[in-house]
């Protein structure tokens, strides 16, 4: 069965951090860009960060540049999202979604939800004091 699951969620303090991960089962992530997306209530699923198969590129939302970091590890089938200078706006549910595409950069249309083939069931974030 292909799957994502993420990890790494919870409750953290304005200013604090959290290291959110995507794992992958079933399927290895090597021939795939991975977004990272997130949806607060009553709010659109937007993209907040992306890497593409190899690693060699990365794009951010405005919002989180400065303050997040996409990483992978293909030997671990893993993709990471390091989250820095958390803000009370970053709360939201985090997904993450693999795109089946070698291209060494980074497509435009990097957020659009509909490239995506496979999402995870998503993690809380909320950035609270």
């Amino acid at each position: 069965q292909l799957q994502l699951v993420e990890s790494g969620g919870g409750l953290v303090q304005p200013g604090g951090s959290l290291r959110l991960s995507c794992a992958a089962s079933g399927f290895t992530l090597d021939y795939y860009a991975i977004g990272w997306f997130r949806q607060a209530p009553g709010k659109e699923r937007g993209g907040v960060s992306c890497i593409s198969s190899s690693g060699g590129s990365t794009n951010y939302a405005d919002s989180v540049k400065g303050r997040f970091t996409i990483s992978r590890d293909n030997a671990k089938n893993t993709v990471y999202l390091q989250m820095n200078n958390l803000k009370p706006e970053d709360t939201a549910v985090y997904y993450c979604a693999a795109d089946r595409n070698l291209f060494p950069g980074i497509r435009s249309s990097w957020s659009r939800v509909s490239r995506y083939d496979y999402w995870g069931q998503g993690t809380q974030v909320t950035v609270s004091s």
